[in-house]
């Protein structure tokens, strides 16, 4: 066999692997965000079923979209209330234990869906989630008439970058991240480290970075055993929050145990940061 034969052969092979990771490449560009949103899109039952004294109400995004939500009203008519932004499964039923419990403490609650979830139209992405969650901030302080300063954001998750972006152009009276990551690509880097994640990736949901820029009283969760984001991602939020009112660990706590909907930690969590009513 010559060496010109030889030659030809690596070079065929060299264009065959090359092929195979654009096509793999192209791939997950395309279809990347079926990976980071995972939506249960109903339906949803009423909230007067699952939350006494619930309500249903329409959020109009700003581009349009009507989306589903459901508001508990607090104890008094003054009482602050809570924006929840949910994490990237599910829909606003999965939380409606979490409702329950801020409610037991007297306040408000509105729990949303993003577009594509819960019965919603469109299909999600950082922009779009960053117009849902200003069209349930407007809802609570145009409809609802809560004063933007007694307003608590909690963020589960994703959510948590969801409403830190929100924070920026919107500050509240606090602000609960219960497991939040760096951003997107540092997350997804743990999951697919042998890909090019951040080059990859389109939504970038940089948490630490637009964290660092509020001057919001802040508490984080974390639990100790989250397989899904590294306790040390939630951490580096932690110490990267430029108002940092307490960093709250839960010990043995997974990403999605019962203990993050109704626990005691997240309750004291938010009711910490509320204003007096």
């Amino acid at each position: 066999m010559t060496i010109g034969v030889v030659l030809r052969r690596v070079l065929r092979t060299a264009l065959a692997l090359v092929v195979v990771c654009a096509v793999l490449v192209g791939l997950l560009w395309a279809f990347q965000r079926r990976l980071v949103y995972l939506p249960d899109d109903g339906p949803v039952p009423a909230a007067a079923d699952v939350l006494p004294r619930g309500r249903d109400v329409a959020l109009t995004t700003g581009d349009g979209l009507r989306l589903g939500a459901w508001y508990l009203p607090g104890r008094s008519p003054g009482a602050p209330a809570v924006l929840v932004a949910a994490g990237n499964g599910g829909n606003r039923e999965h939380r409606a234990l979490l409702a329950r419990a801020l409610a037991a403490e007297g306040l408000a609650v509105l729990l949303f869906d993003y577009r594509g979830y819960g019965g919603n139209p469109g299909s999600p992405s950082e922009e779009g989630l960053a117009l849902d969650v200003r069209a349930a901030r407007a809802w609570l302080v145009e409809e609802a008439g809560v004063p933007q300063d007694r307003l608590v954001y909690l963020g589960e998750s994703l959510g948590c970058a969801v409403v830190t972006e929100l924070a920026l152009e919107h500050p509240p009276a606090g602000l609960v991240l219960r497991s939040p990551f760096v951003d997107l690509a540092a997350v997804g880097a743990e999951h697919f480290p042998f890909l090019p994640v951040r080059l990859l990736l389109r939504d970038r949901y940089p948490v630490a970075e637009q964290v660092a820029r509020l001057d919001v009283p802040t508490t984080v969760l974390l639990g100790t055993a989250d397989t899904i984001v590294p306790p040390a991602q939630s951490r580096a939020v932690a110490e990267a929050a430029g108002r940092l009112h307490a960093l709250v660990e839960v010990p043995g706590a997974g990403h999605n145990d019962v203990v993050f909907l109704d626990g005691e930690q997240v309750v004291r969590a938010v009711t910490d940061l509320a204003p007096a009513s």
